[in-house]
């Protein structure tokens, strides 16, 4: 199916449901500005200049353009240091770096915000028997759910984080594949003043992926230790080509540092190759991004409503992440939604997803995303486990306007019967 085979009466929907969310798309708009507004400021302070984009090859020493963009992170995020490189595969790496950063054999990990993301498990130990795994050196694993309203138990966390004060605590911004909230910059300052009440020396360290730019503030705001996110996620804009970064206490950003790199180079080595350019460009045009992808999950929402599917954030709720949920109910419906959001692609449109078995998940599962970046986040694409209820995650959008034919497509997929 193409786009010039969606129906008039689809169209007519569209029109109808876009106007019932224009005015969240107003209060998206303002949260643009503000954030818009801090990221030109730390460009403007830190004096970002065109020799800042000239790249650096072997070794990296005194790459004038990485050294500037740890400060841009740092400043932007509300943070002491930050430590943004290419060098990072993806989100379950950088987060993974800092977990390193926080923990030695010995100490205790919890999570405060119930089972971690899927790929984490293997990281930590709870899935699996990985060498080099925190489970492998000695790094033991506790965690506290969230409430049967999906809401952080602060009370709990502070009782077990008092009792077995953990050496550093978890806490996941995002849904993942979990029908849970996203948590509000609000609730994140909550969950690290209930943990700092009970044992200041436990390290909070936030899973900011897929978070970035939804707010006005970030989690550093609010007093986390440090915080871990994808440059093919909010933040690259949509123009890094890969990478991650932290950012939190110097300390903390130090230790990371030595972790992806090793003991006594840390951050003073890692040639950019180039990136540079992409890398602030990417920053730049991010908080406006966010707000297209944004945009994009309120119509989808609003659209799906419409149809009579159950839609979790709804059209109205705040958002706290770029994540849209989407009951289907059926296998088939989320194969042809998959389908739709692939065809409505500018990259690959012409391809069939079809459900596989990913490393580090439980069971298939099947992913659209016909994307500049492969793998990029931020760009529109939807996934899902091929498990009741069959839901659909739909994320990104480059642009407000791809991003709603891209849905419309998978409407109309779904609606082909």
């Amino acid at each position: 199916m193409k786009i010039s085979d969606i129906k008039p009466e689809l169209f007519a929907m569209a029109k109808e449901v876009e106007e019932s969310v224009r005015w969240v798309f107003d209060e998206i708009d303002e949260t643009a500005q503000k954030n818009t507004i801090r990221v030109m400021e730390a460009f403007q302070d830190n004096r970002v200049t065109e020799a800042c984009f000239a790249g650096t090859t072997g070794y990296g020493y005194d790459d004038m353009g990485r050294e500037t963009l740890d400060k841009v992170y740092a400043q932007v995020f509300g943070a002491e240091a930050a430590h943004v490189r290419i060098g990072f595969v993806n989100g379950t790496h950088t987060i993974s770096t800092a977990l390193f950063a926080a923990l030695k054999p010995g100490d205790t990990l919890m999570s405060v915000t119930g089972m971690p993301y899927d790929t984490m498990r293997t990281v930590i130990g709870i899935t699996g028997d990985e060498y080099g795994s925190l489970k492998f050196y000695g790094i033991g694993y506790d965690q506290v759910d969230l409430t049967e309203a999906g809401e952080p138990d602060y009370e709990g966390i502070a009782a077990a984080v008092a009792e077995k004060k953990p050496a550093a605590v978890l806490i996941q911004r995002s849904r993942g594949y979990e029908e849970r909230k996203s948590l509000s910059i609000d609730e994140i300052g909550k969950i690290v003043a209930a943990v700092k009440g009970a044992n200041p020396e436990t390290v909070t360290i936030v899973d900011n992926c897929y978070g970035e730019f939804t707010e006005d503030r970030e989690p550093c705001h609010v007093g986390a230790d440090i915080i871990a996110g994808s440059l093919i996620k909010n933040p690259g804009g949509g123009i890094a080509p890969t990478g991650g970064y932290l950012a939190g206490r110097q300390d903390l950003i130090d230790r990371a540092a030595n972790r992806l790199t090793t003991p006594g180079i840390g951050g003073e080595c890692g040639s950019t190759l180039g990136n540079n350019r992409l890398l602030f460009q990417g920053l730049f045009l991010a908080p406006h991004t966010v707000a297209q992808a944004l945009k994009t999950s309120v119509f989808c929402a609003a659209l799906f409503t419409e149809l009579g599917y159950e839609t979790y954030p709804s059209p109205y709720e705040q958002r706290d992440d770029i994540v849209q949920m989407i009951k289907l109910r059926t296998p088939e419906n989320l194969i042809k939604f998959c389908k739709g959001i692939q065809g409505g692609s500018p990259v690959d449109s012409f391809v069939t997803p079809v459900p596989w078995q990913m490393p580090g998940y439980d069971c298939e599962v099947i992913m659209a995303a016909g994307a500049f970046i492969s793998g990029s986040s931020i760009e529109l694409s939807a996934d899902g486990p091929m498990r009741e209820p069959y839901i659909a995650y739909v994320q990104g959008g480059l642009t407000y306007e791809s991003g709603k034919l891209g849905i419309l497509l998978a409407a109309a997929e779904m609606m082909e019967g």
